[in-house]
């Protein structure tokens, strides 16, 4: 048997095409015997890292490639979708020269040559075909194409350019048998030929599907990208069931009389030399306005911030932060907080609302001195090795929050600040979930929607959860399953989509920051005018690139917002920074639950948590936000918090050594510091291997957990506590690690939560003035707020054309007057140049209505829009007919 390597090899990220897991694929590649495997997706490289790590994760050969779309034009000229012309050819890096030219081919091919299909052209391969072996392409190839006409001196011809191209001894005939009765006879042509054109044959089968019986999966798939049904005659469709995974003995059985294209598949992989560096980092250097160097700039903003946050030099937090500072500044790091130092500088000078932390970031006291987060590690007991360990050499990860509708801002001076070529967002891919998976399928099978509707719902909304496991929860939903035969081949086609990629688009968080080029080194792609990574973030944090998540949070908006209203109406400055953290009026309105539109704490269950554990100091509202996750509602511990803060149950330590770390949680286990603390104070570990024990438990890795436990019961025996102890505190960790939450996040959100419910005791009329601004645009929310404010004695008037801005506003402590923008089909802008046009009036005020359209029309207002504020009463004041 000849030995045999698969070149065409399409997976799930040829969207909508393919429906090859990487996993199963390269473990299908195992069990063959085979030593190398390539990807070759339509077009791109989403999938090229993830399948790289897979191979070399089970010692294969990773062969990076590529199915491009070549245009048979111009790459710049773009078509209608029925006069697209476009060819196919597979290619393959033979070496890093090669991998880059991949990476520029896909990224040009999005950012310069997308229409319809992302696309080069011959004179862009010509540029960049260094490093990269050609094979012909399928059917849709250029030299089948020309077969396909019967012009053989086409063929030849076509043949040769791509020979001049690539090199003679990295070009070969892609022949192929996968039971389509066409592609035999070009390869039958292709045999006749090839004495003539001088290039080895290899045999490749275009994979596109596992095994043959997932033939069915890759048709519906084909089916969703036409929006078609499956008993449509009329959609297009593959003529096999035959572009599966086949064996390497399968392989020689169909190509027993062209052994040589089989022997050729190896020779190609032997040329293969390719070698990705992941894990090293990619980090742009700082620059400061001065010249300071980094390291200097460094240490100068933490002394200043320390000096500031810590009067007097304290012993504990001085030498926090000398031990933080050592560890960053070795695992060379320093540029990075420079990064997001002068980020959050630059919004608090544009007076960007920022807010006061998330996640891990918030337990490190460097990033609290330097003013990128504003909750105090020390006073909180927030770990830094939660953030950074000194042990694992990963990149930090700081999350910012910035107001919603600035956001944007923050990106644009990003890409100035950097270079716009320096700078992208990054891709996201939407994956098929139960409910997603039940529904699509259901549709192509041409299901009643009402059924189709009647059936996803009986999935639970558990985050995450598969269709089988709801399936083996929910009684109902296995019922509709076996219901009837073609109920369950339903259900068989749910279970073989789902968790495939069905769509890409934009991170709605992550960009990306370097100091070259991202061309240059990553393959980008382009979305809604939006140029992104075509890796997802964690495929570019494996790569080691800077990615940073700017979140836009309309909380702070709505904060903002706030505070601007009490000013305008009250004359008063308020920074809510400063707000007393034991604020009586807070706490009573969280012990009610009177918590409509207060951050965190809306849903109805957040309130019964809330009514049941009534919340009497900051560290209780830090606990909510925590307790209030499936895990911990789901194993009563949030009863048994409450029980034990009213006294009703005996608050029990596991061991006294322990009392310290879980006295403000009443004996029990919430967050994972105190998992960490709990495996340092009693099995003797460092906050480092504490860090790695938390994220061994997490992630359920057996043979580290196994020997920190050994390490565990011996340091806890070294420290007198009895075995029978310890081990009871290893299993109840164990428990844990199942749902504990990350304190340095919860109490980053508390804060935030606090100052809306501050504002909300202080100034409603400003809290729900802001909310309503900011909640418009979802009329069912915008009808909550509207009542709860009622129900607090402060009356929301109706809008009206020389009253209302585009915002609501504030008219006294009782009264709030309806924004313009708020109006079903007027919005922001079209609201702004009304107000506009009004101000242009004498004394401000419209005095008629065909003043109003005669001045807003000046400004742009359209017909369209004057309809709209008829229909939401803005004219009532008038008194004339609707």
């Amino acid at each position: 048997m000849e030995p045999f390597v698969h070149l065409h090899v399409h997976t799930e990220y040829s969207l909508l095409d393919g429906a090859n897991r990487i996993d199963r694929l390269v473990d299908a590649a195992v069990e063959d015997g085979h030593k190398s495997l390539a990807i070759t997706d339509h077009g791109n490289l989403f999938g090229a890292i993830e399948f790289y790590k897979a191979c070399k994760a089970r010692d294969i050969k990773p062969i990076l490639g590529c199915e491009a779309y070549v245009a048979l034009g111009s790459m710049h000229e773009k078509h209608h979708r029925q006069d697209n012309p476009y060819t196919h050819l597979t290619l393959l890096a033979r070496d890093l020269e090669g991998w880059h030219n991949l990476m520029r081919m896909t990224s040009a091919s999005y950012l310069d040559g997308f229409s319809f299909r992302p696309r080069v052209d011959f004179d862009f391969l010509s540029r960049h075909a260094k490093g990269l072996t050609c094979l012909s392409g399928c059917m849709s190839g250029p030299v089948n194409r020309m077969l396909r006409r019967d012009d053989k001196a086409g063929a030849v011809q076509m043949a040769g350019k791509l020979q001049d191209m690539f090199g003679r001894e990295h070009f070969y005939l892609e022949v192929m048998r996968n039971g389509i009765k066409e592609q035999d006879n070009l390869t039958d042509a292709m045999k006749v030929l090839q004495p003539t054109i001088e290039a080895p044959l290899v045999a490749t089968n275009d994979i596109h599907y596992l095994r043959h019986e997932d033939c069915a999966t890759q048709d519906a798939m084909l089916c969703l990208a036409q929006g078609a049904k499956l008993n449509d005659e009329k959609r297009w469709k593959f003529d096999t069931d035959s572009l599966f995974f086949r064996t390497q003995s399968d392989m020689n059985r169909v190509f027993s009389d062209l052994p040589e294209a089989l022997r050729t598949t190896l020779d190609v992989a032997e040329q293969v030399d390719v070698e990705i560096e992941l894990g090293n980092h990619r980090l742009p250097h700082f620059d400061s306005d001065d010249g300071t160097p980094p390291d200097e700039l460094f240490r100068k903003l933490c002394e200043e911030g320390f000096a500031a946050r810590y009067p007097g030099n304290p012993t504990e937090p001085r030498e926090r932060m000398e031990f933080e500072m050592k560890v960053i500044s070795k695992m060379g790091f320093t540029s990075y907080f420079l990064i997001v130092w002068d980020l959050i500088r630059y919004a608090h000078e544009q007076g960007i609302p920022v807010g006061p932390g998330r996640g891990s970031a918030a337990g490190s006291i460097v990033a609290y001195c330097m003013n990128i987060t504003r909750i105090d590690p020390i006073k909180y007991d927030l770990i830094f090795e939660r953030f950074l360990n000194p042990d694992r050499v990963s990149m930090p990860d700081i999350d910012i929050d910035f107001c919603k509708d600035r956001r944007e801002e923050m990106i644009l001076y990003t890409r100035k600040r950097y270079g716009d070529e320096n700078v992208c967002q990054i891709i996201t891919f939407g994956k098929l979930k139960a409910k997603n998976a039940l529904r699509d399928t259901g549709r192509i099978m041409d299901i009643p929607l009402n059924v189709v509707d009647r059936v996803a719902k009986k999935i639970p909304d558990t985050l995450g959860i598969t269709l089988s496991e709801a399936l083996d929860q929910g009684a109902e939903l296995a019922a509709e399953r076996d219901a009837t035969d073609e109920s369950k081949k339903w259900f068989d086609l749910a279970l073989s989509v789902e968790g495939l990629s069905r769509n890409a688009g934009v991170h709605a968080a992550g960009v990306i920051i370097a100091d070259e080029p991202l061309r240059d080194i990553v393959p980008l792609a382009k979305f809604n005018d939006n140029t992104v990574t075509q890796w997802d973030m964690n495929v570019c944090e494996a790569y080691g690139l800077l990615k940073m998540d700017f979140l836009g949070l309309r909380t702070l908006s709505i904060l903002n917002e706030g505070v601007k209203l009490v000013k305008k109406v009250k004359g008063l400055d308020i920074d809510l920074d400063a707000i007393s953290l034991e604020d009586e009026a807070v706490f009573s309105l969280l012990q009610k639950a009177d918590t409509e539109g207060i951050f965190q704490l809306e849903s109805g269950g957040m309130r019964n948590l809330l009514a049941q554990l009534k919340p009497s100091c900051y560290e209780d509202v830090i606990a909510v936000l925590a307790l209030f996750r499936p895990g911990p509602l789901g194993s009563g511990l949030h009863e048994m918090y409450a029980r034990r803060k009213h006294g009703l149950e005996a608050v029990v330590y596991p061991h006294p050594i322990l009392e310290d770390i879980l006295k403000e949680t009443y004996g029990l286990l919430i967050y994972q510091e105190q998992i960490m603390r709990v495996s340092q104070v009693m099995g003797g570990f460092t906050l480092a291997q504490a860090d790695s024990l938390r994220k061994a438990m997490g992630k359920k890795i057996i043979k580290m957990m196994e020997a920190f436990q050994g390490q565990f019961i011996s340091g806890a025996l070294e420290r007198d506590v009895p075995e029978s102890v310890a081990e009871s505190v290893w299993k109840t960790m164990l428990e844990f690690a199942k749902y504990g939450f990350n304190k340095s996040h919860s109490a980053g959100y508390a804060m935030v939560t606090f100052q809306a419910a501050w504002l909300k005791a202080h100034h409603p009329e400003a809290f729900y003035a802001a909310s309503c601004t900011y909640e418009a645009a979802d009329s069912k929310k915008l009808a909550i707020l509207i009542e709860d404010s009622r129900r607090h004695g402060i009356s929301v008037l109706p809008p009206c054309i020389n009253e209302s801005n585009a915002k609501f506003t504030v008219l006294d402590e009782k009264r709030i007057r309806f924004g313009l923008e708020a109006i079903k089909g007027v919005g922001t802008g079209a609201a702004e140049a009304v107000v506009k046009s009004r101000e242009g009036q004498d004394d401000g005020v419209f005095p008629s209505i065909m003043e109003c359209f005669i001045a807003g029309v000046a400004e742009g207002v359209n017909k369209s829009t004057y309809e709209c504020l008829t229909k939401g009463g803005a004219f009532d004041s008038f008194a004339q007919r609707r």
